[in-house]
């Protein structure tokens, strides 16, 4: 079973920075998107950024201009750099990756997840 795992999460200031990374423990065949997803207390979890196959990118309003997904195949890590912090990006962050083969069918694997907490 392919496991997520993510890490660089924490405490920051509002302004400031930080880059949360999602290795996988082994290839996934067949990635159709790679993406973050985050997740406030109260609210239902939401798209942060995605990254297709192909390399295009997608991105919520609220983000925009101030986060960056990027990937790294020969390590199987995805990344999102975060600039810019508010107190409205404190959430737990969750990796996502969807995949689809003829054999193994369509799957989709998430992370544990990893708190960004943002101080104003």
């Amino acid at each position: 079973q392919v496991q997520l795992v993510e890490s660089g999460g924490g405490l920051v200031q509002a302004g400031g920075s930080l880059r949360l990374s999602c290795t996988a423990s082994r290839t996934i065949p067949g990635i159709n998107s790679m993406g973050w997803y985050r997740q406030a207390p109260g609210k239902q979890r939401e798209l942060v950024a995605s990254m297709s196959s192909r390399g295009s990118t997608n991105y919520a309003g609220s983000v925009k201009g101030r986060f960056a997904i990027s990937r790294d195949n020969a390590k199987n890590t995805v990344y999102l750099q975060m600039n810019s912090l508010k107190p409205e990006d404190t959430a737990v962050y969750y990796c996502n990756v969807d995949s689809v083969t003829v054999i193994t069918g369509t799957r989709t694997f998430w992370g544990q997840g990893t708190q960004v907490t943002v101080s104003s």
